[in-house]
């Protein structure tokens, strides 16, 4: 049970790999600014879920931490771009 819980972690692992790459192409060639904020909250969504599954994959915690750290920080900075191109000001 634990070679098959690894095997699918790992090709998890490497689909949200790919999906990070794909997400940057989108920044990259984003046609508006909502574009490219959208696939930066989605890439910071991805590099999570990746913590996640390094901490599951090593057994160890400190990943978990890590994950909750990028989230908050991540949310923090979507919301302070969403309120700065409604309002074309930070604060």
């Amino acid at each position: 049970m634990r070679e098959t819980f690894m095997l699918v972690a790992v090709v998890s692992l490497v689909i949200h790999v790919a999906m990070i790459f794909i997400a940057v192409q989108r920044v990259w060639r984003g046609e508006t600014v909502m574009d490219r904020i959208v696939a930066a909250d989605v890439i910071a969504t991805l590099v999570l879920a990746i913590f996640v599954l390094l901490a599951l994959l090593n057994d160890n915690p400190r990943y978990m931490d890590l994950a909750l750290g990028a989230s908050a920080i991540s949310y923090v900075g979507t919301i302070a771009l969403a309120r700065y191109i409604a309002n074309r000001q930070m604060f």
